[in-house]
């Protein structure tokens, strides 16, 4: 139902004649009149909606055209639309009584300013306006809608337009939206965590056309899941998905899948298992009914193409060691054990603790945090070595996310230990010839380590990266980190684990490398 009209007197139509323009404050707004052709008279909002100048010092041409000299916003006042920008301007509606301009002064219905507030989250999206996202949302808070419902919309707009399914905005905002309910007090920076999520799927999803899912459904079952993923079978994996969710099931009907899919092989790098156990948290978050098809159908799809580095030979020790696993071992390794050798050694010495899980973990941990804080910057900086050789932080940050999704999974389904842990000791192995042993990390220990992880979950808000890659990872990491400690106060590797979180935080991480490109394509090109 439309509100009920408030009209107020504003001025008189004989000073706005003689003026042109004039700006008048009522009730707690500012406002500008205009006088245009002939009888027209036009109020809108004095503040243009980019970013708050007063549209009392624009031009006013052909009568209805307002422009915003400041960056050259253009406003139709006659039609409503935005000409040359983004943002919706507000007019409002004008009557005269004799000498007096009465302005109407009933706010909108609050359904159609959500509604508005959606339709331009959305149109900002291909050219990626980020400031414009977070007023969007602001707007749609404003209006009594519930914030939420930007990223509920954002991953319903998107998910279809990630060609390989899910990507690093999952687990970011599942993490980002944690730390929005620690700030809930602060709103500059619930907002701010709300719109680094909105704005990383509209980033991964820019300007792609939609990759659709297939439509038909079959019946669910846990084991047919886990073998459509194996086979790549994309439409068979997507129909069961469809299946179970017409069926009414949940994420933790599905869960037992995905993980078992996310373990099956050391794979992408270990995304699959951030992903999967992010995917659950975010689901929660944003309400199922809302979020979790989207978000299932985005997951699977990343499951089926995921690359499987357990297939190449830098891991061909993975498969016969999770072969010969017999839970029997129990020769717990030590942090040193593992911390520097062959892939096929450290999964050796992981096979020789198979019987206590949870400390070979430890160790295994404990040896992660130890390499990241020795991770040799050379790498980072050469142009002239191989591609194998093209090893840089995030490297070392996945082998700590990883391990923090493989104890959560783990704890549930203690059956996939086996995978977990040897897949945990790849990155050890791979890691280990990348790492500087005598590279002294004691100036960036940290003394007060919850203290250092509230001060880093703050500065979080500010963090000031354009690439959502490097900022999701400080997310990830940061959130991985504090949830081993939190839950496992006792664990004797945290100081190791926010040393290295503090070297990673205050050392450079170099993401272009473009002679390094160049040198390398030349020496392909050359072999070809």
């Amino acid at each position: 139902m439309a509100p009920a009209a408030r009209w107020t007197r504003a001025a008189s139509l004989a000073e706005l004649r003689g003026q042109g323009r004039m700006t008048v404050r009522i009730d707690g707004h500012q406002i500008a009149l205009f006088s245009g052709d002939g009888d027209d008279i036009w109020a809108c909002d004095n503040r243009c909606p980019h970013e708050g100048y007063p549209l009392s010092e624009g031009d006013l041409t052909d009568g209805c055209i307002l422009t915003c000299n400041w960056h050259n916003w253009k406003f139709d006042l006659k039609g409503g639309e935005t000409l040359i920008g983004g943002d919706a301007l507000r007019r409002f509606p004008i009557r005269t009584r004799g000498d007096d301009i009465e302005i109407d002064l009933a706010e909108p219905d609050p359904a159609d300013l959500i509604k508005r507030a959606l339709d331009g989250l959305h149109a900002c999206f291909d050219d990626h306006e980020y400031a414009r996202m977070a007023r969007e949302i602001a707007r749609l808070q404003a209006a009594g809608g519930d914030p939420l419902d930007a990223l509920r919309q954002t991953i319903v707009w998107t998910h279809d337009r990630f060609e390989y399914g899910a990507t690093h905005a999952v687990p970011a905002a599942a993490d980002w939206l944690a730390l929005r309910d620690t700030h809930a007090g602060d709103p500059a920076q619930a907002l701010t965590a709300l719109t680094e999520c909105v704005g990383h799927f509209a980033w991964d999803s820019r300007r792609e056309p939609a990759y659709p899912f297939a439509t038909e459904a079959t019946a669910y079952n846990t084991d047919g899941l886990v073998a459509a993923i194996e086979a790549e079978n994309e439409a068979a994996a997507i129909a069961l998905v469809r299946g179970g969710l017409q069926a009414g099931l949940g994420y933790i009907d599905f869960e037992p899948a995905l993980v078992r899919a996310a373990l099956a092989h050391y794979q992408d790098f270990g995304h699959s298992l951030i992903y999967v156990y992010k995917t659950g948290q975010l689901a929660a978050r944003l309400g199922e009914e809302h979020a979790l098809a989207p978000l299932l159908l985005m997951m699977v799809r990343s499951l089926i193409y995921a690359s499987r580095e357990d297939l190449i030979p830098e891991f061909k020790a993975y498969a016969p060691a999770l072969a010969a696993w017999d839970g029997d071992g129990t020769d717990v390794p030590n942090a040193a054990d593992l911390a520097t050798g062959s892939v096929a050694r450290i999964l050796e010495r992981i096979s020789a603790g198979s019987a206590e899980p949870v400390a070979t973990y430890d160790a295994a941990m404990a040896a992660a945090a130890w390499q990241m804080a020795r991770y040799d910057l050379a790498y980072q900086a050469h142009v002239d070595k191989p591609v194998s050789q093209n090893v840089g932080w995030l490297s070392f940050t996945h082998a700590l996310t990883f391990g923090n999704a493989v104890r959560k999974t783990c704890e549930r389904y203690p059956e996939l230990w086996p995978a977990g842990l040897l897949q945990l000791g790849c990155f050890l192995g791979r890691n280990s010839g990348f790492i500087d042993r005598d590279f002294d990390s004691a100036p960036f220990a940290v003394s007060d380590i919850d203290g250092f992880l509230s001060t880093q979950k703050n500065a979080l808000f500010d963090h000031g990266n354009p690439e959502f890659i490097v900022s999701c990872h400080l997310v990830k990491l940061l959130t991985a980190v504090a949830e081993e400690i939190d839950e496992r106060p006792d664990i004797d590797w945290a100081q190791d684990a926010v040393t290295a979180l503090n070297r990673f935080l205050n050392e450079p991480l170099k993401r272009k490398h473009a002679l390094r490109a160049a040198h390398q394509a030349l020496a392909m090109i050359d072999k070809t």
